[in-house]
């Protein structure tokens, strides 16, 4: 049983070391040929054999997925039947799915906003600890869990268990031993349990908005924080109204990234209540209506929504990193 797995797995690992010698060729004889053009069709070639390859991945993965999607929220539940914007109209007056986006609003607005703050917070007082590099990696770490991974831990934080039961969750611990006999079941309690999974991208997106803000902190131009202590500012004061304004292209760049981050948010709600209690977002919403409900219409709708959402924000976030690069 055992030589045939190692066999299967080596025959594997054959062909894709052939497939990749073969790619590797193609792409030098390419290459090799675009090379020896010249004259006026250089140029385009050149472009053509560089530029080519990205953009025909753009068009299969992301302009012909979007075309077809927005075609398929006009259509029914199995997608034979046209129907118009009725499950847009569904989305947006369905009592359950406004449920939905007022969650998901709180969100966007709350988790990005915390994350970032705290993330200023630490750049600002790890930057004066010595041995900072260690305190970093150590706050910078969550970011290497994926969010799956995050949300088991922090389900097991949140775990509840009877007062008379031996505790497992590091949350009813703490609480009952400062004297709270009996708390409640932090995952099914509405709508704290939504706040308490906010806490899962706070924890892994603070090291993300720490790190930036830190490198954008130390930018600052020594000449301008001397000329700053000079006329007597201190304290709050030169962070209000030195430090903030100096780096506010970069704090709005950060903002953005983790409210794009949170828009999106699909593994911490499906990993920890599944969508229930009162916890369901647009992104796990939709994959309960494309796979769980079996309505295609309805989950391509929601993704359509869901794109459009986010399309605003990357944009904004491309146009203010283009402006921060002008003002280097």
């Amino acid at each position: 049983m055992s030589d045939s797995v190692l066999t299967d797995a080596a025959t594997k690992f054959g062909q894709l070391l052939e497939a990749v010698a073969v790619f590797a060729a193609i792409l030098l004889l390419v290459l090799f040929l675009v090379g020896r053009v010249t004259g006026r069709l250089q140029r385009p070639l050149t472009v053509a054999v560089f530029l080519g390859p990205a953009v025909v991945l753009l068009l299969v993965g992301l302009v012909y997925p979007a075309i077809r999607t927005f075609y398929l929220s006009l259509r029914g539940a199995d997608s034979t039947k046209f129907i118009g914007t009725k499950n847009y109209v569904w989305a947006f007056t369905s009592s359950s799915v406004q449920d939905v986006l007022v969650t998901t609003l709180l969100w966007i607005i709350i988790a990005p906003v915390v994350a970032t703050a705290l993330g200023l917070t630490l750049a600002l007082l790890v930057d004066r600890l010595r041995g900072q590099a260690v305190y970093k990696s150590l706050i910078f770490m969550p970011m290497a869990i994926s969010f799956v991974g995050a949300s088991i831990i922090w389900k097991l934080v949140y775990d509840y268990r009877d007062p008379s039961q031996p505790q497992v969750g590091l949350l009813n611990q703490v609480v009952m031993a400062l004297g709270w006999d009996n708390p409640p079941n932090w995952l099914l309690t509405t709508p704290l349990n939504t706040f308490l999974l906010m806490v899962i991208l706070v924890w892994v997106q603070t090291g993300f908005a720490m790190v930036v803000l830190s490198a954008a902190i130390k930018g600052i131009p020594d000449d301008i924080i001397e000329a700053a202590r000079i006329d007597g500012a201190r304290g709050f004061s030169m962070f209000a109204r030195v430090t903030v304004p100096m780096i506010r292209a970069t704090l709005v760049v950060v903002l953005v990234t983790v409210m794009i981050t949170t828009l999106k948010i699909f593994d911490i709600v499906r990993t920890t209540t599944g969508g229930n209690f009162g916890t369901q977002v647009l992104a796990n919403e939709m994959y309960d209506q494309s796979f769980v409900q079996a309505n295609t219409g309805r989950g391509a709708a929601l993704a359509v929504i869901l794109f459009v959402a986010v399309l605003p924000l990357v944009i904004y976030n491309v146009i203010q990193l283009r402006k921060e690069r002008a003002t280097r």
